[in-house]
């Protein structure tokens, strides 16, 4: 199956994806079903945007032609954290779970990070309890560094989020202070 990084041409079906994830998971993601599903088509195909200096990049996993799961990787671009890059929007339809689509999207994020020369982790943060997305995560070379209580308000509660990162230079410590 093949994994490819996604373009305004696929804002549809993205939007569609994405949707169908922010209803069906609520706690899983940081944005709602009712922020996005306003958001003009535009807004969809710009975080689709082609090049090689994007801020985001999307990468989908079709199945006779149907997107069945996506994974996003963002750039950030202060001086000083520019050698992170960040994980998200990581979601697969029921239909097409417990396939290893999951881990192909991950994997190629992971890969694209790689050809930006700055970047050193990834980072991520993943909804407390959310055992097959930890699984996931851990197996593709991730690392737990902490939980944040109480990060993602979901109607009248709240979830924790655990951030975990991706050492892409397990050679390099800058601070002596590494947990592998």
């Amino acid at each position: 199956m093949p994994v490819t990084r996604l373009t305004p041409a696929h804002a549809e079906v993205y939007r569609a994806l994405m949707l169908e994830a922010y209803a069906l998971h609520p706690d899983a993601f940081t944005s709602s079903v009712d922020e996005r599903s306003i958001l003009p088509i535009s807004w969809w195909e710009e975080r689709l945007a082609p090049g090689t200096s994007a801020n985001e990049v999307i990468f989908g996993a079709f199945i006779q032609g149907e997107l069945a799961g996506v994974a996003g990787l963002s750039f950030d671009t202060r001086l000083k954290t520019s050698h992170k890059s960040r994980l998200f929007g990581v979601y697969v339809t029921e239909k097409f779970r417990a396939q290893g689509i999951g881990r192909q999207l991950v994997g190629e994020a992971l890969r694209y990070a790689r050809t930006r020369p700055a970047i050193t982790i990834t980072q991520l943060t993943v909804t407390a309890g959310n055992r097959s997305a930890l699984k996931l995560y851990e197996a593709t070379g991730f690392i737990k560094f902490g939980t944040e209580p109480f990060a993602v308000r979901v109607g009248a509660g709240y979830v924790s989020k655990v951030h975990m990162w991706f050492n892409h230079v397990p050679s390099a410590d800058p601070c002596g202070e590494l947990e592998t």
